[in-house]
């Protein structure tokens, strides 16, 4: 739960001109500043922020280094970065559920997924980012330097729930964010998606009801298909996450015995929940008694000055299953992943220990190193600029390669768009006309239980947008507006 006693660890050592300039940049980013608008002068800055005229100098030196703002002669700064032009999707006004029964996705998403493996293939459908965001070069430092003097006895002490050092640096992190998680509550898993399938096998029975949201990660989907389980799912809004009263309605009329939601830069839309919609969401199920699966693996890569609560950190109960993992921010193909499980832990230990023991105990030792190094926030602090320009840019081409109709929203952090494409445009023909052209998209009925959406695709921003991808682009954007002259 939230906690002041941790307030005094500060996660963010940015230095004062950066702050500034992150919190500018964070305004251009979510459109408060616009191309072409004025900047407070230095000396208004100086005056309204307590800050010498030099910090204030440095922060402009900065953004017009990034080629975000321009001076002009006796003039000022101005805004030259990021403007978008593009409507934005709006939210449906219903409360009631948009799909209600079995879930039957596995053979689309596979078909889908299957067909973008070949690395010639452009990955705008894919679900990771570029692997050359990451310091991998520096984990496997540490893994060569870890395995040569492991101790043996530790494939015996470290199977499920893990590491202990690795479990206590995860617990610090927590700390940091103002949560007292115990170490003995952290699991750790292979990936995050292994902690979420413990966390509902361990709360559910073939034939139960889980709620979802829509559009939902279909992992999510595939997870609850498995187990032969019922998804009601709920709308959700584009910009702050599920709709509470039509949550609240979900349960009353369908006692669902679990609740899967993202809660940070969902999957795929990369809505943000307000703090005070997670507290109440929290306080919901928690009256109900109903368990929350916290899906928070993007939660690290905000573009804001802090990082955004997990719903986690509302919760007095031990309902919330938080899952997370190193694999979007740190070490894609480690699948090193946890679970802080709450009053479930337990339960979740064993459930690990009978269907895998373990995770690697290199790994686990390596990237305990990595951490107690302190590097890890100098190198998450590049990943979410980078992240951040690169949204940024692939909007600016989104808006001038796509047909007139087009809608999407600004995430305040991860790296997915979520598209609406003009009326009348069959994701999963672009889909289809574009792998064709060896060009990948993640059609939206890969993301709805009722393989609904189909008029929405995402987009994965988390590559350099060079030639090859803004091609890419471009072809999409054609194949979208032969679809609407037709």
């Amino acid at each position: 739960m939230h906690n002041d006693r941790y307030s005094f660890i500060k996660r963010n050592t940015l230095k004062l001109y950066e702050k500034l300039a992150e919190e500018i940049v964070h305004s251009i980013q979510t459109g408060v500043l616009l191309t072409g608008d004025k900047l407070p002068s230095v000396r208004q800055l100086k005056l309204e922020r307590n800050v010498s005229a030099s910090t204030v100098f440095e922060a402009y030196y900065l953004l017009e280094a990034r080629g975000l703002i321009t001076a002009k002669d006796r003039s000022g700064y101005y805004v030259t970065g990021f403007s978008s032009r593009l409507p934005s999707i709006q939210p449906t006004s219903s409360k009631q559920p948009t799909y209600i029964g079995d879930v039957d996705v596995s053979e689309l998403v596979f078909n889908i997924l299957n067909a973008v493996k070949n690395k010639n293939v452009v990955p705008l459908g894919s679900a990771f980012p570029s692997p050359l965001l990451f310091p991998l070069d520096k984990i496997a430092q540490r893994l060569g330097a870890v395995s040569r003097k492991m101790d043996p006895w530790l494939t015996v002490k470290d199977i499920s729930p893990g590491d202990e050092n690795l479990r206590r640096q995860i617990a610090i992190r927590y700390s940091i964010d103002g949560l007292a998680i115990p170490i003995n509550e952290v699991i750790i898993t292979s990936g995050a998606l292994e902690g979420l399938n413990l966390c509902l096998s361990a709360v559910t029975q073939p034939g139960d009801t889980v709620l979802i949201e829509s559009a939902s990660f279909y992992a999510a989907l595939q997870s609850i298909e498995q187990r032969g389980l019922k998804a009601v799912e709920v709308p959700s809004h584009p910009v702050t996450g599920v709709d509470l009263d039509a949550l609240q309605l979900a349960i009353e009329t369908y006692h669902p015995k679990a609740c899967w939601l993202m809660t940070n830069f969902q999957n795929p839309t990369g809505s943000l929940m307000p703090n005070a919609h997670k507290k109440r969401l929290v306080e919901l199920l928690t009256l109900y008694d109903i368990p929350l699966i916290e899906d928070d693996v993007y939660g690290e890569l905000y573009f804001g000055s802090n990082r955004p609560l997990p719903a986690k950190a509302f919760d007095k109960a031990g309902i919330v299953m938080h899952c997370a993992s190193f694999s979007k921010c740190l070490a894609p193909g480690y699948r090193l992943g946890w679970v802080a499980a709450g009053k479930f832990s337990k339960m979740i230990e064993r459930l690990k220990l009978t269907s895998s023991i373990a995770v690697s105990v290199p790994i686990q030792l390596a990237i305990a190193d990595y951490l107690s190094q302190g590097g890890y926030d100098r190198h998450l602090r590049k990943l979410r600029h980078k992240l951040m320009l690169l949204q940024m840019e692939y909007i600016e081409a989104i808006q001038e390669l796509f047909p007139s109709g087009t809608q999407l929203n600004r995430p305040q952090g991860g790296y997915f768009l979520w598209i609406k494409l003009p009326d009348g445009v069959d994701a999963l023909k672009v889909h289809q006309a574009a792998l064709k052209q060896s060009i990948s998209i993640a059609p939206g009925p890969m993301f709805s239980a009722s393989r609904d959406l189909t008029s929405y695709i995402r987009i994965n921003c988390g590559h350099p947008l060079d030639e090859g991808v803004k091609n890419a682009l471009k072809v999409v954007g054609g194949i979208v507006q032969q679809i609407v002259n037709k």
